[in-house]
């Protein structure tokens, strides 16, 4: 009688080595059943240990901002590449880019590469969402968490006045000044209180509230 490939309940979603062992229980040497299967292509290995069922397989994509938050945690998709996806720069942003309250780290893997930028504890969760598209959800950072993430990024952000702060947000981050009235500066404001740049940080909330 056939049986539908074990594989595919996990179409989508990145998997342990664990779990796909149990599927194969039967086998002798489930470990070489994984080398197989990678060798096949229709498992990708993304880290040790990690792996997503190749999508020419099992004819599911898996978000590439659920893989961020499992190749490395506590993580959230953020800076560049969450405000090119809002739409708040024009740039495409090949490098996905999370914070993390580990230390920084990349990945290289066949999807992509995927890089993390240390921030505190106190300062990780603000502005942090729980989003869902097409039934899967991932952490990603709100609007004004990714522009927060990014300026804490750049050593580069002039902090001397309101004025300086709008020429780098326009000219050098090419940032779209007109959804700047759009933005919550309460979640600014919780930046500001949590970290560095606090100066900055409340530029920018003046920005906003303009």
């Amino acid at each position: 009688m056939y049986q539908k490939n074990p594989l595919l309940q996990f179409a989508g979603i990145p998997v342990s080595g664990a779990d796909i062992k149990s599927c194969f229980q039967n086998l002798a040497s489930p470990e070489k059943k994984i080398q197989a299967l990678e060798k096949s292509g229709e498992l990708v290995r993304l880290k040790r240990d990690l792996y997503i069922v190749n999508e020419e397989f099992s004819g599911m994509v898996t978000d590439v901002r659920l893989c961020a938050n499992h190749l490395y945690g506590p993580s959230y998709v953020s800076f560049q590449w969450a405000l090119r996806y809002y739409g708040m720069i024009p740039e495409q942003v090949f490098l996905m880019t999370s914070a993390t309250t580990k230390r920084s780290r990349m990945f290289e893997t066949p999807i992509g590469n995927f890089s993390y930028v240390q921030v505190t504890t106190k300062y990780f969760p603000i502005g942090v969402e729980s989003r869902q598209e097409e039934g899967i959800g991932f952490l990603m950072a709100s609007r004004e968490k990714a522009l927060c993430d990014t300026i804490l990024l750049d050593n580069f952000v002039p902090h001397q006045s309101v004025k300086s702060l709008a020429v780098y947000l326009e000219e050098d981050m090419r940032l779209d000044m007109d959804i700047l009235s759009e933005l919550d500066a309460d979640i600014v404001q919780q930046c500001a209180q949590a970290g560095r740049k606090t100066q900055i940080f409340k530029n920018l909330i003046k920005l906003i509230r303009q």
